[in-house]
Order: C-alpha cells, then sequence, then structure tokens
C-alpha cells in the first residue's frame, strides 16, 4: 500500500508570559485562522487521512483540532502523542515507524526544528524552517512505516498559509 506523510508544523503561537509554560502556549488569531485554512485546503486536495497525531502541547493539540474539523475528521481520534513534545527527529522518526501498518495517510503535527530536520531527513532534501502551518507531503510506494529512513521518501509537496488563498 502506498503511504503519504504529512509532517506539520503547529500554528502561530503566543509569545510565551512569564508565568505561563511552553507546552500551555495557546495560538495567536492569525494561528487559528491558518490552522483552519491549512486543513480546508488539504480537503480540497482531496486528503483524508486514516490517523492524526499531535503533541501534547496546547498550540498542536489546538492545530490538529482546527485541521480535523475542516477535514471532517474525527476530532476525538487525534492521538495525542506526550513524546512529540521536545522530540529530536531521532524520536519522531521512530514514532512514524510504529505507526499502525493499516494507516495510508497520516498526519503529524508538532514543533520545530525536529518537523524540518525529520522531513529533510527521510527526502534527502533541502527544505529549510519549515513555516507555522507549513504542511510537507512525503509519498511511498511500497513501504511499510517501519521501513521509513534517510532519503527514502519522496518529497512531494510542501504547503504554508501565505501560499493558499482559498
Amino acid at each position: 500500500m502506498n503511504k503519504q506523510l504529512f509532517l506539520i508544523r503547529h500554528g502561530k503561537t503566543t509569545e510565551r508570559a512569564i508565568d505561563m509554560d511552553d507546552i500551555d502556549r495557546p495560538l495567536t488569531l492569525e494561528g487559528i485562522q491558518n490552522a483552519s485554512k491549512m486543513g480546508r485546503f488539504l480537503l480540497l486536495k482531496g486528503i483524508s487521512p486514516d490517523s492524526i497525531m499531535c503533541s501534547s502541547a496546547l498550540r498542536a493539540n489546538t492545530t490538529a483540532e482546527l485541521m480535523a474539523e475542516q477535514m471532517n475528521y474525527d476530532t476525538s481520534k487525534i492521538h495525542i502523542n506526550d513524546k512529540i513534545y521536545e522530540a529530536s527527529a531521532r524520536t519522531l522518526l521512530q514514532i512514524v515507524n510504529a505507526i499502525k501498518k493499516e494507516f495510508g495517510i497520516v498526519l503529524l503535527i508538532g514543533h520545530n526544528p525536529s518537523i524540518s530536520f525529520l522531513a529533510e531527513y527521510i527526502t534527502g532534501e533541502e527544505i529549510g524552517d519549515v513555516a507555522t502551518c507549513g504542511v510537507i507531503r512525503i509519498k511511498y510506494k511500497n513501504k511499510s512505516w517501519e521501513e521509513i529512513d534517510s532519503k527514502n521518501g519522496e518529497f512531494a509537496d510542501y504547503y504554508y498559509p501565505e501560499m493558499i488563498s482559498i
């Protein structure tokens, strides 16, 4: 079965207040609008995820919920994974390698720099710093999730809110 992995950076967040933990930072109004916009965009592109997983950080969880709502994905099925928050690219790869084999299209919503590093590692492409609410689409033909590794993914697309007009 062909696979598609969408690596997504959470939406734009507020600056961290002195009395606020980083994990609790919310999205800004722009971040909320962009997360919804990107979800609508993916729906219009015909993307119907089998699984959405995200970091336990409020900003990633909110991004996942807003995108899922626009894509008609049941938000109660979003898998919140504590390991995605502050994960290294290696840890993210381990999470990808453990995805259930029956899933073909998976959205992973996390943080930079790990999202950018993982995208570059598994595609071999120079992508740079993924924008907030940026979406990297990576395709795999005849590979299982556990086989995903260095430079064996096909970089397909990179979308970010400023390039989308819907």
